[in-house]
């Protein structure tokens, strides 16, 4: 029952008095409720005393118990606990299955912290930390302490990991209460509450210990090599122990991309008839005298289709056989990050941030606030023998028994995983996607929804047969040559009736893997093959040769720099998301495309960071600090023997750097160009926007101009665009200019005239009818439309809008939408109107204007 408050309760005493012969009525049966109700409770209470154990009140919440749960508490009325979680909508879910003996708080996140005006860990004497009380959470904690002095128990359920165990130490700390003990779940059902309270521990010191530390390394780290970035590059900047090496990875891809030489292959198909005659089908050239083949040039190329176009095509040999393709296992957090990165094209914070939803719990109409996942911070794929045997039921039932294996699959999760945890799953079976959708849709949450039916997808995948492919290669022989033709398709579908039939991150390396390694049926084999038998006459139609060029490697997107942070054992998954985020608002890298490559401030910080911290900066180094946080979590090092071994190189290496590092602020690299407004000679600097060519002269002489390097590495100075617009202040040309926010328009007459403003996308503003619409970053860094009148008119959409009617509804715009499934098309932005075209040709699509 839902707690209410002592007006309602009064209202409804003042109703029955109005309605004596309804109140008459209910009194007696309420009466007789509350008087087993106390009886329950008592029994419990006594129960709970004989065996020193907090035991859970098997009751339901009445309203008068409800009036206030501290009165109830100050007031005595038998044994009274406090819970404390982490997040307020969490407490909201376990009060439902509690009884009226309990009180529900939330410490909203940390309560304590390191002070973030100076280091606050004194080296000298132990690394001992100096906690402070964060500022704001001063009244969560005056409340949690006024709770918990009526009391008999404080148990401590921050979330299971050891950021949990560090707030529960905090809070312990805090209140002083003499029986505090933790308590640990998985999900948030009421099986899983009842479980945890009835079986409460003692704090984790080894847990605690563990995040103490990394938080002490970071902050070691942080406040003594950020303050040397903002000295010798540019105040704002910040260095951390995980973060900095991500951008290290980044990097050194685009260096890698930069660096990569392009080379020429060729490719020969052959268009072939079976004796059966049409369709034709395609085989790939696989080998040449018996060897694998590479055709480097044209010549080589040009000369082996002469020789084959008179050649006899016959089948050498066939081979069928049945392919399985297993289900992939449950989620843990960095296969979640990916695969809705891959999916639904949402970063890594919006995935996690909408999973912690979906675990706190959601509103589900007359259910109330239900948890519909567990603990979505995990790297073990361990499921409970309970959810096994309930998915498998639910199998059984909708997808019949022959998806359902003899056994359960069972999965190995990685020697470092905490296999106390379960891998991402619903809580129940009972809130299929089909059945809380319409409750998702009530609360414009479809992204949640989203979420939410890919992780139950995989979950009931995870315990499904394998999908079955009936798999034919034919070898076909022509002179010398030797074709390889591939085909498969569908026998049984098996988990991909759930899942669906694209490839997950791991199936894509092991494919590109294959690929590499030059393995056979590695290539895309799907349709079928006409019926060929060995020795079969084969006619060719055509032969089909085509150049390629190698490609360099991929920039990293969020789903693959994810997959490399786990590979690399580079922090933790539970802090990918924090990772990303930090290093674009940084504007260390940049996300264009989808796809990161470093900023000019991100390239020179990375740069420096590695010349002067290599050991810091190595990702095997980072990665094996990680390994000695998991010892220290499981009792196997000490965490003050950790920080000693890293600090004492650290500080050395901290004392040469602030002595050797290039003062990028204040260093000026001469050039042979001279400045055209007073003759001097132009140096290059480095600014917020990178590096740029500047005056001398200054602060006499102002001028600066953009600059790139040619292939040779010879300065060439970019010349600002011009437009037909003249400025409405001094009548000179109006040039365009890049800022801090992306391009604008200034007057050319700068210093002197300093008139600026956006430039146009060529779409007047809809909402205002005055002003005309612009391209804007917002504070990420993401790109939006807004009136050029902001903050008088405040129109906004994150899609380019187009100066185009509607023919539908005569909406005086349209959208320009792209989506992965879809591609790009136009709509229109009114809801209740459904007028929506493709984008035939790329022209089609509206440039920014200049003016």
């Amino acid at each position: 029952m839902a707690t209410r408050k002592k007006k309602e309760v009064e209202t409804e005493a003042a109703t029955e008095e109005a309605t004596p012969k309804k109140a008459a009525a209910k009194r007696p049966a309420a009466k007789k409720a509350t008087a087993k109700k106390k009886s329950a409770a008592k029994k419990v209470a006594a129960k709970a005393k004989g065996k020193g154990k907090a035991a859970l009140a098997e009751v339901e919440v009445s309203a008068e118990e409800e009036e206030g749960e501290e009165e109830s508490a100050r007031r005595g009325k038998g044994p009274h606990y406090l819970v404390v979680v982490e997040s307020p909508a969490k407490a909201k879910t376990i009060k439902k299955y509690l009884g009226s003996g309990y009180t529900v708080k939330a410490s909203v996140g940390h309560i304590k912290d390191l002070p973030k005006s100076k280091i606050g860990v004194d080296v000298e004497h132990d690394f001992q930390p100096e906690y402070h009380v964060i500022k704001g959470k001063e009244k969560v904690l005056n409340e949690l302490k006024k709770v918990a002095k009526n009391v008999d128990r404080v148990f401590l359920a921050t979330d299971p990991d050891r950021e949990g165990e560090a707030i529960a130490w905090h809070i312990h700390e805090e209140l002083g209460h003499k029986d505090a003990q933790r308590v640990l779940f998985n999900e948030i059902t009421k099986k899983a509450i009842q479980e945890a309270i009835a079986q409460p521990r003692q704090l984790n010191q080894e847990s605690y210990d563990s995040q103490q530390t990394r938080r002490i390394l970071d902050r070691l780290v942080g406040y003594q090599i950020s303050p040397l970035l903002w000295k010798k590059i540019r105040r704002g900047l910040s260095a951390g122990r995980v973060q900095s090496v991500a951008v290290r990875l980044i990097c050194e891809r685009e260096e890698s991309i930069k660096a990569f030489v392009p080379e020429e292959y060729w490719t020969l198909d052959a268009l072939l008839e079976g004796p059966a005659g049409p369709p034709p089908f395609k085989a790939k050239l696989s080998k040449v005298d018996g060897k694998k083949v590479e055709l480097k040039d044209r010549a080589t190329t040009d000369g082996l289709v002469a020789e084959l176009q008179g050649a006899d095509f016959s089948v050498a040999k066939v081979d069928r056989k049945e392919r399985r393709r297993n289900a992939p296992a449950p989620f843990i957090t960095s296969k979640l990050q990916q695969e809705a990165a891959n999916r639904l094209s949402f970063t890594a914070k919006k995935t996690m941030t909408l999973a912690q939803k979906l675990y706190e719990g959601v509103p589900l109409g007359e259910e109330g606030q239900t948890a519909l996942i567990t603990y979505m911070r995990t790297d073990s794929t361990r499921l409970s023998d309970d959810a096994v045997k309930a998915v498998r039921e639910f199998i059984g039932s909708k997808y019949g028994v022959e998806s359902l294996p003899p056994e359960p699959v069972q999965y190995k999760s990685k020697k470092s995983a905490q296999d106390a945890h379960e891998a991402i799953r619903p809580v129940s079976l009972e809130y299929p996607p089909e059945r809380v959708r319409p409750f998702f849709e009530a609360m414009g949450e479809e992204d949640m929804f989203r979420l939410y039916e890919l992780i139950w997808n995989r979950f009931v995948a995870c315990q499904m047969m394998p999908a079955v492919y009936d798999q034919t290669s034919a070898d076909i022989t022509a002179g010398r040559a030797t074709f390889r033709a591939s085909g498969s398709t569908l026998k049984f579908p098996g988990y991909l009736a759930v899942y669906g039939a694209s490839l997950t991150p791991e199936e894509e390396s092991e494919k590109e893997k294959a690929k590499a390694a030059g393995e056979e049926g590695a290539e895309d084999a799907t349709g079928e093959l006409p019926v060929l038998n060995d020795g079969d006459k084969i006619r060719l139609n055509k032969l089909l040769n085509e150049q390629h060029f190698t490609q360099p490697p991929p920039r990293f997107s969020e789903a693959t720099l994810v997959k490399e942070l786990e590979e690399q054992g580079i922090g933790r998954p539970s802090t990918y998301a924090a990772i990303l985020s930090t290093i674009q608002d940084k504007k260390y890298v940049e996300k264009l495309e989808g796809r990161f490559r470093p900023t000019d401030l991100g390239q020179m910080t990375n740069e420096m960071l590695v010349k002067h911290f290599p050991k810091e900066m190595d990702v095997a180094f980072t990665a094996n600090l990680e390994e000695k946080l998991d010892q220290i979590s499981e009792g196997g090092a000490n965490w003050k023997a950790v920080l000693q071994d890293f600090y004492g190189p650290f500080k050395e290496t901290l004392e040469k750097a602030e002595a050797e590092m290039r003062d990028v602020k204040r260093e000026e690299i001469k050039t042979d160009i001279a400045c055209e407004k007073c003759g001097n000679v132009m140096v290059i600097k480095f600014g917020k926007m990178g590096h740029f060519l500047a005056c001398s002269n200054y602060p006499e002489c102002k001028n600066t101009k953009d600059f790139k390097r040619d292939a040779e590495g010879k300065i060439v100075i970019v010349e600002e665009e011009t437009t037909d617009e003249k400025c409405e202040n001094c009548g000179k040309p109006m040039v365009i200019k890049r800022g801090r926010f992306g391009r604008f328009l200034a007057c050319s007459g700068y210093p002197e005239c300093k008139t600026s403003k956006p430039i146009s996308i060529g779409v007047n503003c809809p909402e205002c009818k005055q002003g005309y619409l612009t391209e804007r970053r917002s504070g990420r860094g993401k790109i939006f439309f807004g009136c050029n009148r902001y903050p008088d008119c405040k129109f906004a959409a994150w899609d380019r809008p187009l100066a185009e009617t509607c023919p539908s509804c005569q909406s005086p715009y349209l959208l320009q939408k792209f989506s992965k499934r879809d591609g790009a098309y136009v709509a229109c932005p009114n809801k209740e109107c459904d007028y929506r075209r493709e984008i035939q040709q790329p022209g089609e699509l509206t440039a920014p204007s200049a003016a």
